[in-house]
């Protein structure tokens, strides 16, 4: 808890905070105004705002306790150069462009006191756009659908961006009011709600937060300071902000609190953080460690979990803070994605250029992570990736689809439709049951038919650009680069782009047989040992084709496991002389799974290994166990 100069408590550095006594206490960072005042009044757009002046602390920042504020009251700052909405906002009922509204988080009521936090093991991940997620797009739809996710098997939500931004509909990924909920899912206890109801089911929820820029619209922060951003770093999407040049501190600060928020006074269990190679800060500590740090410290004692992206592979990321780390649970593996891509639509153009989809590959990915941690890559003409062999199969987040990957196609379609139902049940096994972290995209388990496609909702003259860079982005598939295929991109401003991109949960019912196989492959994953506890030196793997292998789980006293996949035709081997392929000692393998059940839409599968050696169904998948040879 922090002190203001006049001595009031305060929860964040800046905001509105209301106060146990009565009263609402506010602070600002404005160093380059003279004077700063709180416009306060009843209603939305301040038609009779009193103004009331604040005082002057050092460093910057401007303070004051107002008695006669409240919760719901409505207020902006009026600086030397406008008035405009506070950075650090609760909510903004009509947007960024509007007032902000006073909030007062301790009116919610939790229930989620015994709720211990998550881990670090044993998580399966599920990405959810609350905006598409359900027909209505809001908090309240959403927590109505939470115990389908627990039944399913699912432990972990991860909620992209809700940091409130312009417009009707939007990724996300373009927030200006770092501390607002936007107003297009709910109010901010009805994200509260959402948290609450998910605990009470078991579920944990980390957030999406973007730490690497601001949205182009609606983003005040230079009319507060010109310090906020740097002139001396760059990235692809914005200004950089000013982690480590002259008066950063309060930057570092604002950014610091924001994480913890979350975690303080919405419960989340962790954050999900984006394009962490664009966050440049060349302080002697790094600004991704204090962040780690303060979700620790702001869970007070319940398990948290952080993962990040990093389109680089730095590993220093997952190494401890005490290691010279940034203290990060686990990064999104990029490598197994665009494998598992190229496997089943057999094109590795682009950024899929030096991958292959080959049974090492997979392999490679289960025991050490990425496959890049240093080597040539031709796509970029550089090396990629840094040695990361120390680290655990957790520390990695795999996925077969995320709402990036599907967009960044012609039309957004899910991977179900681009290859074989029979290849995508036999890499949906591998995902699920390989050591590493599963994660899933929403609508993913029942083979969703609504795409997933970029949508924003902009100003015209923004939004004539945005489709410009989205056109020009797509360019660098071969593909999509040619005029008459380009101009069917569907436009990202239109509101039906959106609104196609909303689940149809009737779906569940037309593709149950994928909803049962998601739900069996997690049943397992959650209730073998072999597979649920499978680290790095428990589990190898070996080559049996060009497009079959063989992943095998060691436990005790003949106990183990064997994970066949072959993605390509029916395989004979005769002779099998892989030592992985042997039984245990007086016994035979029996198959205890197969994606081919007839229960999954598939055609059946044969004894696997018999007297005839071993037959691999084409595109399959199966679990074998050893049982008595008598």
């Amino acid at each position: 808890m922090t002190s203001a100069k006049d001595d009031t408590p305060r929860r964040l550095p800046i905001g509105a905070e209301v106060q146990p006594k009565g009263g609402v206490h506010f602070r600002v960072w404005a160093p380059e105004s003279k004077k700063v005042s709180v416009l306060l009044g009843d209603k939305e757009e301040l038609p009779d705002a009193l103004e009331i002046p604040l005082q002057s602390e050092t460093g910057g920042y401007w303070s004051g306790l107002i008695p006669k504020a409240t919760a719901g009251m409505h207020y902006r700052y009026k600086l030397d150069s406008g008035t405009y909405a506070d950075p650090a906002s609760r909510f903004q009922s009509n947007g960024p462009h509007g007032a902000s509204e006073i909030i007062d988080h301790t009116a919610f009521a939790w229930s989620d006191e015994a709720w211990k936090g998550v881990t670090t093991e044993r998580q399966v991940i599920y990405e959810m756009h609350i905006g598409t997620f359900t027909p209505e797009g809001t908090w309240e739809a959403a927590t109505a659908q939470l115990p389908h996710l627990a039944e399913l098997g699912v432990t972990l939500l991860e909620v992209m961006p809700v940091a409130d931004f312009p417009g009707r509909y939007g990724w996300g990924y373009d927030g200006v009011n770092l501390y607002a909920p936007t107003r297009l899912y709910g109010r901010p206890d009805d994200f509260r709600r959402f948290v609450d109801r998910a605990h009470a089911l078991g579920l944990g929820v980390i957030l999406d937060v973007v730490y690497n820029h601001l949205g182009p619209d609606g983003n005040y922060l230079k009319k507060f300071s010109l310090d906020y951003f740097s002139e001396t770093h760059k990235n692809d999407w914005g200004d950089s902000l000013n982690f480590d040049d002259k008066d950063s501190a309060p930057v570092r600060e604002f950014f610091i609190a924001n994480a913890g928020y979350w975690i303080d006074e919405f419960h989340c269990d962790g954050l999900r953080l984006d394009a962490t190679q664009a966050i440049i800060d060349n302080s002697k500590r790094h600004i991704l460690a204090d962040i780690t740090q303060r979700v620790r410290e702001a869970a007070k004692g319940r398990g948290t979990y952080v993962v990040g992206e990093n389109e680089p592979q730095h590993a220093q990321l997952l190494r401890p803070i005490e290691k010279g780390g940034y203290g990060i649970d686990a990064l999104w593996n990029d490598d197994f994605h665009h494998t598992a891509v190229v496997a089943m639509t057999g094109r590795n153009e682009a950024y899929y250029t030096d991958y292959k989809g080959s049974p090492q590959e997979f392999i490679s990915a289960a025991k050490w992570g990425f496959l890049f941690q240093g080597q040539r890559y031709k796509w970029q003409s550089a090396r990629r990736g840094t040695p990361c062999l120390d680290l655990t199969s957790a520390n990695f987040v795999n996925f077969l689809q995320n709402h990036d990957q599907i967009a960044n196609s012609l039309w957004g379609r899910r991977v179900h439709t681009l290859t074989s139902a029979a290849k995508f049940r036999a890499l949906t096994a591998l995902l699920l049951l390989a050591p590493n972290t599963p994660m899933l995209f929403q609508g993913q388990e029942f083979a969703a038919s609504a795409p997933f496609l970029y949508f924003a909702d902009h100003n015209p003259e923004l939004a004539a650009a945005v489709a410009k860079g989205r056109e020009e982005f797509l360019a660098q598939f071969p593909s999509i680069a040619s005029e008459d295929v380009a101009a069917l991109i569907p436009n990202p401003e239109r509101e039906e782009t959106f609104r196609r991109c909303k689940l149809d949960f009737a779906d569940r019912e037309k593709n149950a047989e994928i909803l049962l196989l998601h739900r069996d492959l997690l049943r397992i994953r959650k209730e073998d040992p072999l597979l649920a506890n499978a680290q790095r030196g428990t589990f190898d793997g070996a080559v049996l084709s060009s497009s079959a292998f063989v992943m095998r789980f060691f436990g005790r006293e003949q106990d183990d496991r064997l994970l066949v996949i072959n993605l390509g035709a029916h395989l004979h081997l005769d002779p099998a002389p892989d030592p992985l392929l042997a039984p245990p000692l007086g016994c035979v393998w029996t198959t205890a799974w197969t994606s081919e059940d007839p229960r999954y839409g598939g055609g059946g599968t044969p004894a696997i290994e018999s007297e005839d050696n071993w037959n691999l169904p084409a595109e399959s998948a199966a679990l074998l166990i050893p049982t008595s040879a008598s």
